[in-house]
């Protein structure tokens, strides 16, 4: 499925902003299931951008804007073909995988970890680990497990929109059980970290399809974020190990939940893949406006 993206961002300052330091994480991954075809990025005040890659393999930008300015726009653009990987199957258990990545001094660790440990937005928690154990029973895989706990998700939790922000904690929308994707991604990796099991935050964007009889509209699609569990036993795979878990959407898949996903960037929490972040010397009240669209090429 070839799919095309424009993510425009727009901040307004009052009063102006003097200076400031940006960087961004709006061009998709190569992936095993996915290649950008294209991928273009516009910032107004003109900037020299520069790009690299991130300590998780994800492309960023920075740049700098070093003269006043009462506002910021930056558009990406990006065409990607996405695919689906061979289907394949875990049998490893979720607690042989728990003793794998178990620290211990006298061995070197496992490369993946660093996704292991709580971080700011999904942090290790009694709470999380109570209800994540009802899906891991003694013996069960942890493929079967991790996709129990997903669809369990999915069921008892509410989508709400702007029932929470980025400060709301995770350990506050399980409670509440309610939240948007992004709270459901942050529960997701704080309950399989609890558990002692290697999990990483995703972000990215979904095609969404318009109701019947009405048109798609240009900007009125969001950014997406679902989570990912490491299975060791899929190591070689194309996957290369990991099971994308969308617990918004009811969603599982080697390396994606799907051919409708696009994958932006994977970090621990959404802190290490903001799409866009800076620090700014001035200004005061801002004003934000966020539009995306995702639709198929030949729409």
């Amino acid at each position: 499925m070839r799919l095309t993206i424009t993510h425009e961002t727009r901040y307004r300052y009052s009063p102006p902003v003097q200076t400031a330091q940006h960087v961004s994480h709006l061009q998709p991954a190569n992936t095993p299931c996915q290649k950008v075809i294209n991928h273009w990025m516009k910032v107004e005040p003109a900037a020299s951008v520069q790009h690299n890659i991130d300590a998780f393999l994800n492309h960023r930008a920075y740049w700098a804007l070093t003269n006043p300015h009462e506002g910021l726009l930056v558009q990406a653009h990006s065409e990607v073909d996405t695919s689906a990987v061979p289907a394949a199957s875990a049998s490893q258990s979720w607690e042989s995988v728990r003793e794998l990545f178990r620290y211990r001094g006298s061995r070197p660790g496992h490369v993946h970890s660093g996704f292991v440990f709580g971080s700011h937005h999904a942090p290790v928690h009694e709470a999380f680990l109570t209800y994540a154990q009802s899906s891991f029973t003694p013996g069960r895989s942890l493929m079967q497990a991790a996709q129990e706990l997903t669809k369990r998700m999915h069921r008892d939790l509410r989508y709400e929109t702007a029932s929470t922000d980025i400060n709301t904690p995770a350990l506050a929308a399980l409670q509440d059980k309610r939240g948007v994707c992004q709270d459901f991604a942050h529960i997701l990796v704080a309950c399989l970290r609890s558990l002692g099991l290697p999990a990483r935050y995703v972000s990215g964007y979904l095609l969404t399809q318009p109701p019947p009889g009405q048109p798609r509209l240009v900007g009125s699609d969001a950014s997406h974020a679902w989570a990912s569990v490491y299975l060791p036993q899929l190591a070689g795979h194309p996957c290369q190990g990991w099971l994308d878990l969308d617990p918004t959407n009811d969603r599982t898949g080697l390396a994606s939940p799907g051919e409708d996903y696009v994958r932006l960037a994977v970090g621990r929490d959404f802190a290490d893949v903001s799409p866009l972040r800076g620090v700014l010397q001035g200004g005061g009240a801002h004003t934000l406006e966020v539009a995306v669209t995702v639709a198929p090429l030949d729409s």
